[in-house]
């Protein structure tokens, strides 16, 4: 059992991601009027009156025999174990049905303090008096969309937990890829549990998931995103939404792991994928999974890594790493790359040190000359507390940078600092411009 946590259960439709929407502040969760949206269970961290806790959308838990039925019940019932309250979500309006019934049972069962949060009920005439056959002494009538009746739930659902002093903030990793990568079997083996569904049906997982897992002695949130397709392929519009999410994942995150079919071409597309994460300037970890269904043959891993190198030119920082996420294999080289890209985003480089190499850089290859003058960076330095390693190099003339030589300097820092796995952020500026306070 997690601490100070709750889990929202109830069958389809009843408005659980609007309440989990609710109550985090923020659209997270995917609120579609199609039943059976949302499949996995969501966490995410929430705060009331000082008091922080962990809150957890689950899928709808149903009777009938639908696709993914016994995986969404399965993905319920842990997030009922892990929980300290249940909040049973139920239609206000439409009252009791024979799926609310059965999930009265289940969490009767679970000894667990239960509150029954009767949802879509804006007046008292709302109310199905129905409700009252599901055998519970308390109902409390919300109305998740506009918020009516919010406070007085949280007051009481979170009077039991303890106040923390600070809010939860891990590193943050996020599993991109097309569907059907591999991407929840990743999720599931870093876990260590069965934390996300795996089907072999592409965008099984569309919204983003997570759980917090350790890497070589280190506290990660590992979020398994939406899997993401092409947009001219995106024809329902929960498929749209679910792309949003992932995206909305990736630019919280600290360090995105690109997951990659070994048994499928490279193509276009991929190269966009990385491309998301490129321009959110993520560190990034290329994966390539399913490595065990790859006949092999002599220097085979060495001969794909050339054709990886070929097709993601631009990321030729990246590490690369060969895994079978299905059965576990070679995960111990995924989590040492893991927590050394972590490590080398945070790497702070002493001042003196990173201007004699600058200087050094310049000697070996002098910038290019444009219209009779060079470019010369007099005084560089890094700049602590960012993202990933940024640097201000102040020079001359700006204007007399060429972007071969950027990426020369860019590629020479990585070399002399041992920057595997992030991107490098330079920021150049003219010289009469640096503030006597830089040094």
């Amino acid at each position: 059992m997690l601490k100070n946590t709750i889990a929202i259960v109830g069958r389809p439709n009843v408005g659980k991601s609007t309440l989990f929407n609710r109550l985090i502040g923020k659209r997270k969760s995917i609120v579609h009027d199609m039943p059976g949206v949302t499949r996995d269970r969501l966490y995410h961290y929430a705060k009331w009156s000082g008091i922080n806790f962990r809150l957890v959308d689950t899928g709808g838990i149903e009777i009938s025999d639908k696709p993914f039925q016994e995986q969404i019940g399965i993905q319920a019932k842990i997030a009922i174990e892990e929980s300290n309250i249940i909040i049973f979500v139920v239609d206000g309006k439409n009252g009791s049905l024979p799926d609310d019934e059965y999930i009265a049972d289940i969490l009767r069962k679970s000894n667990k303090t239960i509150y029954v949060v009767a949802n879509k009920v804006d007046n008292s005439k709302n109310f199905d008096l129905s409700l009252w056959s599901l055998g519970f002494a308390d109902i409390f009538s919300i109305s998740a969309l506009h918020g009516n009746g919010i406070g007085n739930l949280l007051d009481i659902a979170t009077s039991s937990f303890e106040k923390e002093n600070k809010d939860n903030q891990l590193p943050k990793l996020s599993i991109i890829g097309k569907p059907n990568a591999g991407k929840s079997s990743l999720l599931n083996q870093l876990a260590k549990t069965e934390r996300s569904i795996v089907s072999p049906i592409a965008n099984t997982t569309r919204d983003s998931v997570s759980n917090n897992v350790f890497i070589e002695g280190t506290e990660y949130e590992v979020v398994d995103t939406a899997g993401i397709n092409r947009k001219s392929r995106l024809v329902e519009s929960v498929d749209h939404y679910a792309l949003m999410r992932a995206m909305s994942s990736l630019e919280d995150s600290d360090i995105a792991i690109l997951v990659v079919d070994a048994t499928k071409d490279f193509t276009h597309f991929d190269s966009r994928i990385a491309g998301y994460a490129m321009d959110n300037k993520k560190p990034i970890i290329m994966l390539i999974n399913k490595w065990d269904l790859v006949e092999k043959k002599t220097n085979t891993m060495i001969e794909y890594e050339k054709k990886v190198r070929k097709h993601f030119k631009f990321m030729s920082w990246a590490p690369v790493i060969f895994i079978s996420a299905k059965f576990g294999n070679r995960l111990s080289k995924l989590e040492e790359s893991i927590e050394m890209v972590r490590i080398n985003k945070s790497k702070v480089i002493n001042t003196n040190l990173l201007n004699e190499v600058i200087q050094d850089i310049q000697i070996m290859k002098p910038a290019p000359s444009k219209v009779g003058k060079r470019l010369n960076i007099k005084f560089s330095r890094q700049l602590v507390g960012t993202r990933i390693p940024t640097f201000l190099l102040f020079c001359n003339d700006k204007s007399l940078l060429h972007f071969s030589y950027e990426r020369y300097i860019w590629n020479c820092l990585r070399d002399n600092f041992d920057l595997r796995g992030v991107p490098i952020n330079l920021i150049f500026k003219d010289g009469k411009n640096r503030d006597k306070n830089e040094r």
